[in-house]
């Protein structure tokens, strides 16, 4: 007996419905706006979220990003660290150098560089600031990069996109997962030293 177009079109109406209330169950608890932990799984294996073999003289704590290689360590000390898939700047927009944390926020407030209004200016309309949620770009958190008392408009912070991990193409911040930037946000603190490496 065969299958009718109209049942196979059920059936595969039946298994998205099924795949979203899967992702759905996927979801962090207690966020006002979805993320869900299935994101990991839309980046190639090497950029995901992993404890690795790390060796420097930094101390533990620290953030290392390598924007060569797309990764961002935690130093967690002992030789090890926890390694992050990143997005960075595209050419001409990266930054190098050391800084600390001196702000954390959750579901932060996006307000357009220069850069981003030269590029598009639509953006005008958020001159004043786009509410955190699920189509702000800097996603679930957001780290403030400062070098004293002087905000470098470096963030790292999450992204809208998984497709952008593992490649040069922010305005020049550090950009996770949600799920990522939400884990590694738990566990640094304000003054945390970041150092940005350039390429060799």
């Amino acid at each position: 007996m065969g299958i009718s177009r109209r049942a196979l079109l059920a059936s595969g109406l039946g298994l998205g419905w099924g795949l979203v209330q899967h992702q759905k169950a996927l979801a962090l608890a207690g966020e006002p706006f979805p993320v869900f932990e299935s994101d990991a799984q839309q980046i190639p294996y090497k950029y995901r979220r992993r404890s690795v073999d790390y060796k420097t003289s930094e101390p533990p704590g620290t953030l290392i990003v390598d924007t060569e290689a797309r990764f961002l360590y935690h130093v967690l000390g002992n030789g090890e660290a926890t390694r992050y898939g990143v997005s960075v700047g595209k050419a001409g927009r990266s930054w190098y150098g050391e800084a600390e944390i001196k702000r954390k926020e959750k579901w932060p407030v996006w307000v357009p560089t220069p850069e981003h209004l030269a590029e598009f200016p639509d953006m005008a309309k958020f001159i004043h600031g786009m509410p955190g949620g699920r189509d702000n770009p800097m996603g679930a958190r957001a780290l403030y990069l400062y070098q004293g008392e002087v905000d470098t408009v470096i963030r790292i912070h999450g992204t809208l996109k998984p497709s952008m991990i593992g490649k040069k193409v922010t305005a020049g911040c550090i950009g996770l997962l949600n799920i990522d930037v939400i884990h590694l946000y738990e566990r640094v603190e304000l003054g945390t030293k970041v150092v940005i490496l350039s390429p060799a």
